[in-house]
């Protein structure tokens, strides 16, 4: 294996954990290829990644930067001078650290970060995790000197030459931990031999899944189906009071921190169509319902979706049409084995389990260049 040089690299984003698990991939990935690599996270105040980045080892600076509110609010007249003030610091991080290369995976913290590392000609990569690329990657993606990428045909938003196409980042712990469906179903005080179906709505939770979920209790348990169902912070205290007469067969949290038992104990899972979570869906060969979100930006979450449908890969149920449908698809999908195993085997040929390193080789490589 090659002695890849010391480095050391700035990282910024966040807001999700679909930007967040990115992130510390990569860094655990560079600090595997070499551990004398000096790494700085940079993220957005009050946002997820201030409290993640730091439980994962590593040190964290956040800046004052915020999103555009798409309804009309005070805080959007303060967004030029967050933006301002939030330039001028990356400016001062950028002196102080010295890094040799730095990254972005998206979020509010991308964008002032890499401007400014781009204007300062330290070299600069970005991470697009999703089929459509984002507003703020397609800005930088002309000062930028490599875009790793998840989708092919992506040159339709970014310069052909700078495109590496990687897979995104998964979270090792969760795709490569070899847990026995008996184990997982244990672990969660579930039974053997009973058809499971995990929830995610992702990290924050999904109220339109959550829903369609709570109105449909009565007919998970008719159907003799399990459920692991992660709502979000948002949504836990009231969905749990909701399900405590059905405490043997659905348990409920409000983040699972063991997804690799919670994954390994499903044989259908119902999902948002984040980046992250269809790439670890796609490396754990899981038949999955996928329930896109409308609320993303140029509704990236469908366009993911159907990366995979059109591949017989997944089952896509609307937002707009969960209420209804989502429990007949559920029903039709644990009933059904041949279909269960059709879509495990096609959405396996679409997974990439090496991203993080091929990402991090790449970091080093621009180094190396400079």
């Amino acid at each position: 294996m090659k002695q890849w040089p010391k480095v050391k690299v700035i990282i910024s984003g966040g807001g999700t954990g679909g930007h967040i698990f990115p992130a510390i991939a990569i860094a655990n990935a560079i600090k595997k290829m070499n551990p004398q690599s000096d790494i700085l996270f940079i993220g957005a105040k009050g946002r997820m990644e201030m409290e993640k980045v730091p439980q994962a080892g590593y040190d964290i600076i956040g800046l004052p930067i915020q999103g555009i509110q798409r309804k009309l609010s005070v805080k959007n007249l303060l967004l030029p001078f967050k933006l301002l003030s939030s330039l001028m610091q990356s400016r001062k991080i950028m002196r102080s650290f010295k890094p040799d290369v730095a990254v972005g995976v998206g979020g509010y913290a991308s964008g002032p970060l890499l401007y400014i590392s781009t204007s300062m000609k330290i070299p600069s990569l970005i991470q697009e995790q999703n089929s459509y690329a984002g507003v703020t990657n397609k800005i930088l993606a002309k000062r930028v000197n490599k875009i790793c990428v998840a989708y092919e045909g992506m040159e339709t938003f970014f310069p052909k030459e700078k495109i590496i196409v990687t897979g995104n980042p998964v979270r090792k712990e969760v795709v490569t931990n070899v847990v026995q469906k008996n184990e997982a179903l244990n672990f969660f005080g579930l039974k053997e031999g009973v058809k499971t179906v995990l929830v995610v709505g992702g990290s924050l939770g999904a109220g339109v899944i959550n829903n369609s979920i709570k109105n449909n209790l009565q007919a998970f348990a008719g159907n003799n189906i399990q459920l692991i169902w992660q709502t979000g912070k948002f949504y836990y205290q009231d969905l749990k009071d909701v399900a405590t007469g059905y405490s043997d067969r659905i348990k409920i949290y409000d983040f699972i921190n063991r997804m690799d038992m919670a994954y390994s104990a499903a044989d259908v899972v119902i999902s948002r169509a984040g980046a992250i979570a269809i790439s670890e869906l796609c490396c754990l060969k899981k038949a999955v319902i996928l329930v896109p979100s409308p609320n993303v930006a140029e509704d990236h979450q469908t366009k993911n979706a159907m990366a995979l449908v059109n591949k017989n890969a997944a089952i896509l149920v609307k937002d707009v049409e969960a209420k209804d449908k989502l429990m007949n698809e559920v029903l039709r999908l644990i009933a059904d084995e041949a279909l269960q195993q059709q879509l495990s085997g096609n959405i396996a040929r679409l997974a990439y389990m090496n991203a993080d390193e091929q990402i991090a080789e790449t970091i080093f490589k621009l180094a190396e260049k400079k």
